[in-house]
């Protein structure tokens, strides 16, 4: 039995001793239990319904994926510094309530990237989702319509472009990156107009993929490659083996009669960016590829005032603030740290978005007090379908936004317009 730890800063799996217990439903880092000092088993069943926030179905996530497959969505870079701090960021500062407001009435809604949605929380793009769960990007784009939100849909999505803007009638953003074939990437565009997208977002911090060593020890390919060292985990799974392999084909559906990549070819995540990215793409093609558009568009990766500024300059619409979840440069600052001052230098001229480390409703709230339009979220959604598809992201969207509400009437703000600075107190 074997257990997939981090230690002196390496992942590896560790051999478990004999007084250890298997869990029947067996995690992604493939779980176990203690015998307690009576001898009797510590039962831990936890299910959708007992999911309550993003840890529960972080928890619940884990035990039903194969343990290459928690990790690819779990883990950063390196050593995972940037990773946590995207979190903790948000416990340096303190929430004001005000007290007696008329609060008989609730505003959630916002107006972000030219959509009016209710609340002020929308999905990112998140890449080759169907291997979380089967029904991928499909689940998640019918839970943020129901739920009355924006979806983000991925360049190295499984399902179309097409597929995906004619499945709801909801707001949709598609994520773009610039490929060596840059005749490829201005396909992406047209191909969004006719699928009638709402809003496009320039991806630009991953020219090469950041050094993910989870993914290098467990051996994370997409499609899974059945390697000695997960071979175990993906055999203790035997639901998750049975929808992949009874489900459609898996192929990165966007580029799949592009490049061979796209086919279903045994490839590594790190090898499709670092082979199909195009590392010289410079200011002046993300201003290209907004005048090709020519609707809400927003540059996706921005960290500093300087990015910002020139953000601002070729004509975006918005700036995502995010450093992908962590999984790139780690050691660089969470994008809650860069927030107020890029909202000081360019936050009268342009939307500034939040991504990356939301986890609560009162993370949501300090973000727009410090001046954000909107957060994004990825794993806050990412755990929850693989926890149980479109039901468990309606249960997680469904959570999330209630902690939101309940959060701003504790606070006395009936609308997100009267969340402020003034309701910040800094450490």
């Amino acid at each position: 039995m074997f257990l997939f730890t981090r230690s002196s800063g390496r992942w590896r799996f560790r051999r478990l001793r004999r007084s250890c217990s298997w869990n029947l439903a067996l995690s992604g880092t493939i779980d176990y239990h203690i015998r307690a000092p009576n001898n009797k088993k510590r039962v831990d069943i936890l299910r959708i319904k007992d999911c309550n926030n993003t840890a529960d179905f972080r928890k619940l996530a884990k035990k039903r994926l194969p343990a290459p497959l928690f990790h690819y969505i779990d883990g950063g870079a390196d050593d995972e510094i940037t990773l946590r701090r995207n979190t903790e960021a948000f416990n340096n500062v303190r929430l004001i309530p005000n007290a007696l407001a008329d609060l008989s009435s609730m505003n959630l809604g916002v107006n972000v990237l030219g959509q009016n949605i209710d609340w002020p929380v929308f999905c990112s793009p998140t890449g080759m989702t169907r291997l979380f769960h089967h029904d991928g990007e499909r689940a998640v784009c019918k839970a943020a319509y129901n739920h009355k939100t924006m979806y983000s849909l991925s360049t190295i999505s499984t399902v179309s472009i097409e597929e995906v803007g004619a499945l709801t009638p909801g707001p949709k953003c598609f994520q773009l990156y610039i490929h060596k074939d840059r005749g490829l990437s201005y396909d992406f565009i047209e191909r969004c107009k006719a699928a009638k997208f709402s809003a496009l977002c320039l991806t630009v911090d991953t020219l090469v993929a950041g050094n993910r060593e989870r993914d290098l020890v467990t051996g994370m390919v997409m499609p899974p490659k059945f390697t000695l060292s997960s071979m175990l985990s993906f055999m203790l799974h035997p639901n998750w083996g049975l929808n992949y392999l009874t489900s459609e084909k898996f192929q990165l559906a966007n580029v799949a009669s592009q490049i061979a990549e796209g086919t279903g070819k045994l490839t590594s995540v790190i090898d499709y960016i670092n082979s199909q990215f195009d590392r010289s793409i410079t200011w002046k093609d993300a201003e290209q590829a907004i005048q090709a558009w020519g609707g809400p568009f927003a540059i996706k990766g921005v960290m500093s005032v300087e990015d910002a500024q020139r953000a601002v300059d070729v004509g975006a619409s918005a700036i995502m603030i995010s450093n992908h979840g962590g999984r790139q440069l780690d050691g660089s600052t969470a994008p809650f740290d860069q927030l107020p001052a890029i909202v000081d230098a360019v936050g009268d001229k342009i939307e500034v978005i939040l991504d990356g480390g939301v986890r609560r409703g009162t993370h949501v709230l300090k973000a727009l007090a410090m001046g954000a339009k909107a957060c994004m979220i990825g794993r806050g959604y990412l755990y929850a379908l693989a926890a149980g598809g479109q039901p468990a992201v309606e249960r997680a969207l469904t959570r999330l936004r209630q902690e939101i509400e309940r959060d701003m009437i504790l606070m006395g703000c009936s609308s997100v317009k009267d969340l402020d600075r003034s309701k910040l107190h800094f450490d």
